[in-house]
């Protein structure tokens, strides 16, 4: 009789947690196989820190095909799920195709950058989703300081060292904050006689961090403000253009720099399922399985997952939900074969969050007991160490390099700005200006040309 085949798409906070659940659970009694169009689990959080040269690129990911085993992988981009036919097509990164019959499917294919329909900002913003974008901001912020210092046209100048974050929730003030201090850093140690530069963060809400607690949104705010970022609630972007944003309150702020950090969207495969949406995550029952579709199961930013916390609401579109919610999945469709126990509901308790804002200064409400300052800092990196599923002495390491060296300020140009266009469904890939075997006009900004 032959073994079950498991397919789980997206190797994300909960299709990493499912495979490796999987992988336990089963002991080689059924076939799993993980479609992702990268060999690495990247670590969300720690990518602030990776685009302000804090740590290397690989530290924040981990080997999929080194650390689950029993899991086949299998390189390649979902392009479509046949549920009547059990199978996924896909694109593999050569632009070969392929298909993969399943009796069990696991969605996890996570979310994307969230578009917004305001004039030129998909031509001139760029988001913060994967790897390539943060190595692209961390080469395009140390260009623009650099090419600041020799500039002659003060405006230009001024310009260059001006940098717009739009989105004040944990990913644009962890951007803010980490990569101010880099450039104040590399203002002072490789190119003294430049002003400071000026850094700006939006959004439309009324306070830093809306969806958190108010005294973690203080303490983020006051730290900002602080170490002097313009900290500007009520408003968001209008327009943007080559030569700066336009803002909702009428003023015009020249700068070569827009980080796009307004939220996120379930990845666009998700519409194509043909299953009921909420907000265009697909609908699931308490067990993570798709209504009136056994075989299928969905978690993560996904995944509309109803909250048994708050009834008549889903879970919001956390890492923190998402690799509790894998590891579920994991359990039921386990169960669902007759390899494990019996499934269970998704429920959650909230263990607070933490908010890392460079140096020593962080905002953490661990079980409900607010800190800042240093402690904060403390219990923001151990959480940090303890959720990595590998890489901590190589994190740990790096985290006391810095402590008693300066970071390298330089740029490596791996990354071009046509690479890494924010209407993409795949920012964990940059682009070319085409994808073998693959017309450029079929990628979303394949064609479109860099800019300053």
């Amino acid at each position: 009789m032959s073994r079950p085949h498991v397919v789980i798409v997206g190797a994300g906070f909960a299709g990493y947690r499912a495979a490796r659940t999987l992988a336990r659970l089963t002991r080689s009694r059924a076939r799993v196989t993980l479609l992702n169009p990268t060999d690495y689990f990247l670590y969300l959080p720690l990518l602030p820190q990776v685009a302000a040269g804090i740590l290397e690129a690989r530290r924040v990911t981990v080997s999929l095909p080194g650390t689950l085993r029993g899991v086949r992988l299998v390189l390649g981009e979902a392009d479509r799920v046949d549920l009547d036919r059990r199978a996924v097509s896909y694109t593999d990164p050569e632009g070969g195709t392929g298909t993969l019959g399943y009796d069990r499917l696991v969605l996890a294919v996570g979310s994307v950058n969230k578009l917004l329909p305001i004039p030129g900002v998909a031509e001139h913003a760029h988001g913060f989703r994967g790897l390539p974008e943060a190595l692209y901001l961390r080469d395009h912020v140390t260009r623009q300081v650099e090419l600041a210092a020799t500039a002659d046209d003060p405006d230009n100048r001024a310009a260059r060292c001006t940098f717009v974050v739009a989105g004040a929730g944990y990913t644009g003030t962890e951007v803010a904050a980490h990569m101010q201090l880099l450039t104040d850093s590399l203002v002072r140690r490789q190119l003294p006689g430049l002003r400071r530069p000026r850094w700006i963060l939006l959004d439309v809400a009324p306070r830093v961090l809306p969806g958190m607690d108010e005294r973690l949104s203080r303490t983020a705010d006051q730290v900002l403000r602080a170490r002097g970022v313009d900290v500007r609630m009520g408003t968001s972007v209008k327009e943007a253009t080559p030569q700066g944003v336009l803002l909702t309150d009428g003023e015009f702020v020249a700068t070569r720099t827009l980080v796009w950090c307004v939220g996120v969207r379930p990845d666009p495969l998700v519409e194509a399922v043909g299953q009921p949406l909420e907000r265009g995550r697909l609908i699931v029952d308490p067990y993570l399985q798709v209504p009136g579709r056994d075989q299928v199961f969905a978690c993560g930013d996904a995944a509309a997952v109803p909250d048994l916390e708050q009834p008549g609401t889903f879970t919001p579109m956390t890492a923190q939900h998402a690799w509790r919610q894998g590891k579920v999945a994991g359990e039921n469709v386990a169960a669902s074969l007759g390899l494990g126990r019996r499934r269970r509901a998704y429920r959650h308790h909230d263990l607070g969050f933490a908010v890392d804002l460079g140096g020593v200064q962080a905002a953490a409400d661990p079980l409900g007991i607010p800190l800042s300052g240093p402690p904060a800092g403390l219990i923001t990196r151990a959480y940090h160490l303890a959720a990595l599923p590998g890489n901590r002495v190589r994190v740990a390491a790096d985290w006391l390099l810095d402590t008693v060296l300066p970071r390298q300020g330089v740029q490596l140009g791996l990354v071009r700005s046509w690479a890494v266009p924010l209407d993409t469904a795949s920012p964990e890939l940059p682009r070319g200006p085409h994808r073998a075997g693959e017309p450029a006009a079929n990628r979303s900004g394949a064609e479109r040309p860099p800019h300053p």
